[in-house]
Formats: C-alpha cells, structure tokens, sequence
C-alpha cells in the first residue's frame, strides 16, 4: 500500500496528472491513499474574510478562528475537489475528514521541530490512527482521500494538522510500502533556499542529526519523514509535484529525496 501526501501547489493539476500517476501506480499493483493539503486554498480563503495568518516554525498558528476556515476549506472544498478529479478521471475516490469516526487522533502541538516549546494554537500532532474506514474504502476499490483535521483525544476539539505529518502517521500505522510526498520543491535541502543543496538519499538516522538546521516549511516535511519510517513505513520519498513526469519517476524508484531507513 502507498500513501500519497497531495499539497502545495502541485495540488493545480490543471493537466490531470496526478489522476495518471495514481492510474499508473494501480496499473503496477500498487493501492493508494491520499492525504491532502491546501495552504495555498487556506490562504485565499483567510485573505477574503481579513483574518491575518502567520507561521511558526513551518506550522500556521490556529486561532478558533483560522480552524473554522480552515476546516471549510479542506473537508468542503479541497478534499471533494480532489476526489471529484480522480473520478472523473475513471478513479473510484471517496474524500473525509480525519475527524470522521475519528480517524485521525491527536493532542495540541507543544513543540517545534527543533525542539522548542510553542504555543500554536489549535495545531495537533497525531498519536493515534484508526485505520478502519481507510481499509474498508481501499478494500472496495476506492481510494480515500483525507483531509488533514483530527480529533482532540481528550476534548473532541477539531485539530488542525499538518498534511506531510497527518501522512506520516497514516502510512505508519498502514505499514506503508512508502509514503510520497508530492509537494511544490524537488525533495528536502540541507541548506534551503540552496538549491544544489538537494539531499538524494539519507537514512533516517543520518537526517534525525540534522533535523534541527531546517527551518520553515522544510521543518515539517523532514519530521513528517522521521516519524513515517519510525512508525512502520518502508521508505519516504519526498518529490516535487509540480512536474509532469515526478510521480512516475518515483514509481520507478528514482527523484526528489528517498529516506530510507
């Protein structure tokens, strides 16, 4: 089974290419689940109301406020778009909420990356995954397609996820065969904005030492890999979605970063 984390701003797609890449991994035997994103949709749609956001250590501090508009946009909108495209390109998909049964299970988010206690608002961390609707859906030949929101543990409160992390706890608890990681730059750089900075391949041990020099939204993603190979995922394959031709590299075991274990 592949997990496909969907985000940034790959997530245009105006060509269709994602469908084909997900047609094209079912054509080699493989399952797939998607987890999606949407800063760029969020962003919009905080602009238009005048609700100012700001990002900390790669994460976007949640207000009530922002969560209200963010889950909007990813459950009602972003999700149903995605799996709308799949269907219409003769894919089976069926999009929900991490909140749904829930399935995604978390606490709030108290520290960055690096380590540093933080106060993000309403921003979680997934500690657990309940898989049974995820499995029931792949088991009948549809791909689900999740948006990042979770379930407060003790409280119920809607949590407001990051995308690449929600991804890494699904494929860890599926035991991935690898999670993909399609986002809008060619894979993780040891010193961003560098861009012969491009880390090829890394165990996950080598890339835990240096977890604490990346900053931004390189952050995530790096933890995102930590956490999927640490919880069970074979391989973490971080890819830039905006190419026509990533995906179907990465099929072919190639492009962007692989982390292995």
């Amino acid at each position: 089974m592949m997990v496909v984390k969907f985000g940034g701003h790959a997530m245009k797609d105006e060509d269709g290419g994602f469908a084909r890449a997900i047609s094209a991994a079912h054509a080699i035997g493989e399952t797939v689940v998607v987890i999606h994103g949407g800063g760029p949709q969020i962003d919009a749609a905080l602009k238009q109301q005048g609700i100012q956001s700001h990002f900390v250590g790669g994460f976007r501090y949640t207000t009530q406020e922002v969560f209200e508009v963010v889950e909007d946009v990813l459950v009602n909108h972003v999700g149903p778009e995605v799996a709308q495209g799949l269907t219409q390109a003769g894919i089976k998909a069926q999009p929900f909420s991490g909140r749904e049964l829930p399935t995604l299970i978390g606490e709030k988010k108290t520290r960055l990356v690096d380590g540093t206690s933080v106060d993000l608002g309403q921003v979680g961390d997934v500690v657990r995954v309940n898989c049974k609707k995820i499995v029931e859906l792949v088991a009948d030949g549809i791909v689900p397609v999740i948006s990042p929101i979770a379930s407060d543990k003790n409280t119920g409160q809607g949590l407001n996820v990051n995308a690449d992390l929600a991804a890494a706890a699904i494929a860890g608890e599926l035991d991935a065969t690898s999670l993909i990681i399609m986002t809008d730059v060619p894979g993780i750089y040891r010193n961003w904005p560098d861009k012969t900075s491009l880390i090829e391949q890394i165990t996950n041990s080598e890339l835990e030492a240096i977890k604490t020099s990346f900053a931004e939204g390189m952050a995530p993603k790096v933890q995102a890999a930590l956490e999927a190979i640490t919880a069970g995922a074979k391989a973490v394959r971080v890819i830039d979605g905006t190419s026509p031709t990533s995906f179907a590299d990465a099929l072919r075991g190639t492009g962007g970063t692989l982390v292995i274990k």
